[in-house]
């Protein structure tokens, strides 16, 4: 099937999980998570009506966005971040989905102070608690929440994760509903500089149990792209 083809599908598995859950389909984004693919296949992507692209890699960000891979939509960051490489993403990226530590923020914000923008963020949380992966604690994002009126350079938008493996449908909606509850706590504060609009949930895998348990937005690689080829 063509990426057309692999988008319209997944829109439809989109709209049905939406109706189910008794939700609107306009209120969920689908963010093509664009790893591996070049301009044109990213390109095809936008023109087949995803809402978003987002990048994984530094390199592959700066190299495609002089390409105009991404023309007509927004592009996130979406994967682990150096400090070292900030720069390079501050202010070229509509949102960053992956602020998974203090340091990284205070980078993110002194990078947005000197360059003059407002960098939107989310928080992403180690929701399954995996010691190999970073992102805050639950109550780590809670209380940094309530000090976002001390980063000026950023907006906390929302929230991201990325739940354990799964080993059958269903596994991860516990996690996923977690998320939402920590969403919703969150956004019930009305804290400076957070504006809790999007929760970024779910892959090719288990994304129409994301919007089960409320999603706002979706990332999906393989499903639109095909499985990517690793180099040996």
């Amino acid at each position: 099937m063509s990426i057309a083809q692999n988008v319209a599908a997944i829109r439809a598995r989109m709209e049905r999980a939406a109706r189910e859950a008794g939700r609107e389909p306009s209120d969920i984004l689908l963010c093509a998570a664009t790893k591996m693919n070049d301009a044109a296949r990213v390109r095809e992507a936008v023109q087949a009506g995803v809402d978003c692209c987002g990048e994984n890699r530094v390199q592959e960000l700066t190299e495609k966005l002089p390409q105009g891979a991404y023309e007509g939509v927004p592009v996130h960051f979406i994967g682990h971040l150096q400090t070292n490489k900030v720069n390079k993403v501050v202010g070229a990226v509509d949102l960053i989905q992956s602020v998974d530590r203090l340091e990284l923020l205070a980078a993110v914000n002194k990078a947005a102070l000197k360059k003059g923008v407002c960098q939107k963020i989310l928080f992403e949380i180690n929701i399954g608690n995996e010691p190999q992966k970073g992102g805050f604690t639950p109550d780590e994002a809670r209380v940094l929440a309530g000090q976002m009126g001390a980063y000026p350079g950023v907006l906390l938008c929302g929230l991201m994760a990325i739940p354990p493996i799964s080993e059958k449908k269903g596994d991860n909606c516990k996690y996923f509903a977690k998320m939402r509850n920590l969403f919703v706590d969150i956004a019930a504060e009305k804290y400076d500089n957070v504006s809790m609009v999007c929760l970024s949930m779910g892959m090719t895998d288990d994304f129409e149990d994301a919007i089960a348990q409320g999603a706002t937005m979706i990332r999906v690689g393989t499903a639109i792209f095909g499985a990517r080829q690793y180099q040996i």
